[in-house]
């Protein structure tokens, strides 16, 4: 069994995926001409904050601080996957139960109170109900929900284990 994992290169991995995640989106959007609803872009906060905490735990040399900061990749992904489930129950929905779309968020950003534009984010739109893009039968918010799951489980795992090598 091989025991050269430890819980900081765990984190080095979890911190490139998200990062990678957050590239394939901005292709999607840029390359492919996917336009991200807000609850996509909630998502990807969500990938930037897991990388950013990931990162610096990955380069933390204290063990005490690693389990601080698997504890705070965990309660992010939950937070993620919560809005990916609130992404996939709008996409089943009927055409005719979908909230109502909202304007652009630019538009919102100078028009509304910033109260409503995060209740409008996180409650999602009607755009969020549409599905653009699938791989293997599965959206997008499903593809995130996976991920969200995973880091959860490698960062409780580190948690867990702190002050231990992980065997693979």
């Amino acid at each position: 069994m091989f025991t050269f994992l430890s819980a900081r290169r765990f984190h080095g991995l979890v911190a490139f995926a998200a990062f990678a995640l957050l590239a394939v989106a901005f292709y999607m959007e840029y390359q492919m001409g996917l336009e991200p609803c807000p609850l996509c872009m909630l998502q990807r906060i969500v990938f930037f904050c897991v990388g950013v905490v990931s990162l610096i735990s990955a380069l933390t040399a204290s063990e005490k601080a690693r389990k601080v900061f698997s504890w705070l990749v965990v309660v992010l992904s939950f937070a993620g996957a919560a809005l990916a489930i609130r992404h996939l129950y709008l996409q089943s929905l009927p055409m005719d139960e979908l909230p109502a779309c909202l304007p652009g968020l630019s538009y919102m950003f100078e028009v509304f109170p910033w109260q409503e534009i995060m209740q409008a984010m996180v409650m999602g739109t009607g755009e969020c109900g549409d599905v653009v893009w699938t791989l293997f039968g599965i959206s997008i918010p499903g593809w995130t929900l996976v991920a969200f799951i995973g880091m959860a489980i490698i960062n409780i795992v580190i948690a867990l284990r702190a002050n231990k090598k992980i065997s693979v």
